[in-house]
């Protein structure tokens, strides 16, 4: 297999017969990918003369155009074996594994949406209104005993000593 280069898009030429079989939704999955991880299967091109001519590759070219690249990953192949070279998109594996990965990715999407949703609930959840202050006096305190108020705290020690024997508590 030859060497992947990088080949500026503008020298390649993409045949009338080929252009007609552009999938703009595999484009956009294709161009989503290279954005995540970027280009991993080069294009296959042939020479011919000054320029280079698309023999595999159509929907990752036009990704990358559409992203704004202004050059491709690809390799190079002789025109005798580009003649020979059965396109990548009319295998029907290739096929099938572009549709398994749609599917999984839209799972993922839905996962992950899923998951933000969820979150954001427990997120709206966490904030509450704020507390209130109660009125002087009364305790917020269910634990508390049922007499004691902010009114009949003590103030000195001989006053606490005083408070509880009234009560029948220990000191």
């Amino acid at each position: 297999m030859p060497t992947p280069e990088s080949f500026p898009i503008e020298k390649i030429f993409v045949p009338t017969k080929m252009k007609k079989a552009i999938k703009p939704e595999i484009v956009g999955e294709i161009a989503e990918s290279i954005l995540d991880i970027g280009q991993q299967a080069p294009i296959v091109v042939r020479p011919d003369g000054d320029r280079l001519v698309l023999v595999e590759g159509l929907h990752r070219l036009e990704a990358c155009k559409a992203l704004g690249e202004t050059t491709v990953i690809g390799v190079i192949v002789p025109a005798e074996l580009a003649q020979h070279r059965p396109l990548l998109s009319e295998s029907p594996e290739v096929d099938a594994e572009r549709i398994k990965m749609a599917r999984l990715k839209k799972l993922r999407l839905e996962k992950e949406a899923a998951e933000a949703s969820t979150a954001a609930l427990k997120g709206a959840g966490a904030t509450e209104a704020p507390r209130t202050r109660p009125t002087k006096g009364v305790r917020d305190n269910p634990k508390a005993s049922p007499g004691r108020t902010a009114k009949s705290t003590p103030k000195t020690l001989s006053d606490w000593i005083t408070q509880q024997k009234g009560s029948g508590g220990r000191y």
